[in-house]
């Protein structure tokens, strides 16, 4: 089985060949994202494995399909870099991998929440320059706060475990209840409804057409003053330019970010010796109240495990004419 392996870190390249003793497949790794313009490397190849940046759209679908490509695996959950439709027309299977420790996303939601409450980021700076100053430092408790959740799956649900501990009141919102989450003693209300009660709203759903820019101008109107938005699921829930009026108004008190709308020519990358051109990060890389990390809310050690053989599972599957569990439709 040969396998062409898109937007490859050294880290990705290091999981693959820990693991691939007991498929024995062939890979072929490019650091490069996949789209029309690189396609053409995937002559030659079974399979093509993707990340969150790739794309995967139609124009990219029909060179894998006259390449022969027939399956395309996702190392990772989300999936709508990728046009399902097309790749239905052309036979090519997509799968993904739905779940990895969902632990790892939920954890880096708090400690967004946790950095930009108490500032830790900013008095770990000072100390280093001798500053030991409190002035400007000071946060607020979590306990007795309410905290709005919206999107209640396996990373939603672990976040709403861990603010328990917390002594937070959690409100939610989803198409559907959760019933694990409802045990814990979380409310589900409308998504006007949490908008207009939470201190912290954590985005934790999946970016479609009834999600994107879930959090914008009106959304953003009927928040609480001063409200922290959180969001490690994908940029594009939040209108980047509705948020950075917000925090100009004062509206939002705090925003924490992992994901960025147009992130695909920026995060993973090395740029601190370039000028960047995009105009929205850098006007909120400018806020002393805004947090960005790039994408890494996922990047653990066990999250890493999970994604490499979950993806090569689904590939041995496949290969072998088994039934595809983590298909996407």
């Amino acid at each position: 089985m040969k396998i062409a392996v898109f937007s490859t870190k050294s880290y990705d390249q290091e999981y693959f060949e820990k693991y691939n003793d007991k498929y024995n497949y062939s890979f072929s790794f490019y650091e490069t994202a996949l789209n029309v313009d690189t396609a053409k490397l995937t002559t030659g190849n079974d399979v093509v494995c993707v990340f969150v940046n790739d794309v995967v759209d139609k124009a990219t679908i029909k060179v894998l399909a006259s390449n022969g490509v027939k399956l395309i695996a996702l190392r990772c959950a989300g999936y709508n870099n990728v046009d399902l439709e097309a790749a239905e027309n052309h036979n090519i299977k997509v799968v993904r991998v739905p779940a990895y420790s969902p632990e790892a996303v939920a954890e880096h939601a708090l400690a967004l929440i946790l950095t930009l409450n108490r500032k830790t980021h900013k008095a770990y700076n000072r100390v280093r320059e001798g500053n030991f100053s409190l002035k400007n430092l000071i946060g607020f408790n979590l306990n007795t706060k309410t905290i709005g959740v919206i999107g209640t799956g396996k990373i939603g649900a672990t976040f709403c475990k861990i603010l328990n501990g917390f002594g937070c009141k959690i409100i939610a919102y989803d198409i559907a209840e959760n019933e694990e989450v409802v045990a814990m003693g979380v409310e589900f209300l409308s998504l006007e409804e949490v908008c207009a009660q939470a201190d912290i709203i954590s985005l934790h759903c999946p970016l479609n057409k009834h999600t994107k820019h879930i959090v914008n101008k009106e959304s953003i109107a009927t928040m609480k003053d001063g409200v922290m938005i959180i969001n490690t699921s994908r940029g594009a829930l939040i209108n980047t330019a509705d948020t950075i009026e917000g925090l100009i108004k004062k509206k939002i008190g705090y925003l924490g970010i992992d994901v960025y709308e147009q992130e695909e020519n920026l995060f993973f990358e090395d740029l601190s010796e370039h000028i960047i051109q995009d105009e929205q990060i850098l006007r909120l890389m400018s806020f002393p109240n805004v947090l960005i990390t790039s994408h890494q809310a996922y990047f653990t050690k066990e999250a890493m495990d999970q994604i490499t053989t979950i993806t090569l599972e689904n590939i041995k599957a496949f290969e072998n004419g088994n039934e595809l569990i983590n298909v996407v439709k």
